[in-house]
């Protein structure tokens, strides 16, 4: 038995369409409610991990519709971001939460250090090494790789209703989310963020600036409001919609890729 399967933890990430040769990665690290057996639902009732604390509700339907109609590899973590979010820094302190908006998590309280770092060892280690080995896998043969993440968010957060029903997340590389704003923003009564209702100084870039960012690759970030992904009509919907968006903006890239400096190599 694997070490990651004795420790409780098995299997924490999946891997679709690896072979997949879209010029695409997919990414959906907050696709799961799942708390492994031994944690005891860390405490909290079963309703409670189901909220969007747990998880981002429909993004995992949303991301594997894209793969199929991009033929992208995407990347998932198995396990509830309440266990471990892959997501953040493991020094962060929202790496494990203690508390989710107003939600206490009891099984996340006064954690040892040896506790933690199975759960980084176990749960962050294998989901990362996973994603960097199919980001250089396609990267090798696509040098205009781009990775994107797929994730949900909430109509209304602490009181205050957001507006937007698509945002689009970016960092100090804005080329493949311009284009994705600008091919959004075509469409009439679409309501779309600019970096909202999350930005990089929300610490959502972590995955991104990790595996494409750094490495000079194009990356974005796209939320969805998750009352527009109740069924797997709406899910189908969305991925539509947001191939079509993609793929007229890495189209926009390739015509006007980035400006090297006067002298560069």
């Amino acid at each position: 038995m694997s070490r990651v399967a004795a420790d409780g933890y098995e299997s924490p990430v999946e891997v679709i369409n690896p072979a997949g040769r879209g010029r695409v990665v997919l990414v959906c690290e907050h696709a799961s409610s799942l708390v492994p057996p031994h944690l005891n639902g860390l405490g909290l009732p079963r309703a409670e991990i189901e909220r969007h604390i747990g998880w981002d509700i429909g993004a995992l339907g949303l991301a594997l519709e894209c793969s199929r109609l991009l033929d992208a590899p995407l990347v998932y973590a198995r396990y509830s971001r309440l266990v471990l979010d892959v997501n953040r820094p493991v020094d962060a302190p929202d790496s494990i939460v203690e508390s989710s908006e107003d939600t206490q998590i009891p099984g996340n309280r006064r954690l040892d250090s040896a506790e933690r770092e199975l759960r980084q060892r176990a749960i962050y280690a294998p989901f990362h090494a996973a994603l960097a080995s199919v980001v250089a896998a396609r990267s090798a043969t696509d040098a205009d790789l781009a990775v994107i993440n797929i994730h949900s968010f909430t109509p209304v957060y602490r009181g205050v209703a957001r507006p937007w029903q698509v945002g689009v997340l970016s960092d100090t590389d804005r080329r493949l989310a311009d284009g994705l704003l600008r091919e959004l923003g075509f469409e009439a009564g679409l309501v779309v963020g600019d970096n909202q209702p999350y930005s990089p100084r929300d610490r959502v870039y972590h995955t991104l600036e990790r595996h494409a960012q750094s490495q000079g690759l194009l990356s974005a970030m796209i939320e969805i409001r998750n009352d527009g992904l109740g069924s797997s009509a709406d899910q189908h919907a969305w991925a539509q919609r947001l191939c079509r968006a993609l793929r007229a903006a890495l189209a926009l890239v390739q015509r006007h890729p980035v400006q090297q400096p006067s002298g560069a190599r």
